[in-house]
């Protein structure tokens, strides 16, 4: 199954075997340090690169946030519509850009709605990001934190023929092991965020409750 074209690709990444081993070297001294402070990061490269990195070794998944000072991670049903996300569970992503979203989006200093998600497709990884026109027009952009938790108890979203979300649940508390500071500046889809109208959103979705994500026809 193919995508629609406003589903973002992520940008390449450079394989050098090098870059690999020095994004390695700081996941064993962030492990080291432990969560109550910030990886140090020196790797002349882009954060998303490193979490992405992370990720797709599969030993952690990732949480993006505002707070940066959560010691554990515990159980809450989300408002969400689907059977997955609606259910009573902490989440993560098996993604290194995903979270980042989360993490440097500003949901409490005005209401916005949420429309977004990461997939694997044909191989690659593909996202689509959308908040309500009025917040995105006010860039409700902060500094963030990417926390990284242990994917021993968690289970990711199952596929959809071709389709494989990224989304992962716990059902048991977590804590983090690490985690990193990251800003507007390190998301790297900053101006491919899409703004939606809130109102023709639910109106679509009650229209084709599986046509997620109800983008606009162009």
């Amino acid at each position: 199954m193919s995508l629609p074209d406003f589903w973002l690709r992520r940008p390449a990444v450079p394989a050098s075997a090098a870059l690999r081993e020095r994004f390695d070297a700081l996941l064993d001294e962030a492990l080291a340090a432990g969560p109550d402070r910030p990886v140090d990061y020196h790797v002349d490269a882009p954060k998303w690169q490193f979490l992405c990195h992370v990720a797709d070794r599969a030993d952690f998944v990732l949480h993006g946030s505002g707070d940066p000072g959560i010691p554990e991670f515990v159980p809450r049903r989300p408002p969400d519509i689907t059977e997955f996300g609606s259910r009573h569970a902490v989440f993560a992503a098996a993604d290194g850009i995903w979270p980042m979203f989360y993490a440097i989006l500003d949901r409490d200093s005005a209401q916005v709605s949420m429309c977004n998600a990461c997939v694997r497709a044909g191989g690659e990884a593909r996202y689509h990001f959308s908040i309500s026109a009025p917040a995105l027009a006010r860039r409700p952009w902060r500094t963030g934190t990417v926390y990284l938790l242990p994917s021993a108890t968690f289970d990711l979203e199952p596929a959809d023929g071709d389709i494989r979300p990224t989304q992962a649940a716990s059902p048991v508390p977590v804590r983090p092991v690490a985690k990193l500071t990251v800003g507007p500046e390190d998301f790297p889809f900053l101006h491919d965020v899409h703004g939606h109208d809130d109102a023709e959103l639910l109106a679509r979705a009650a229209a084709a409750p599986d046509g997620f994500p109800w983008h606009e026809p162009r």
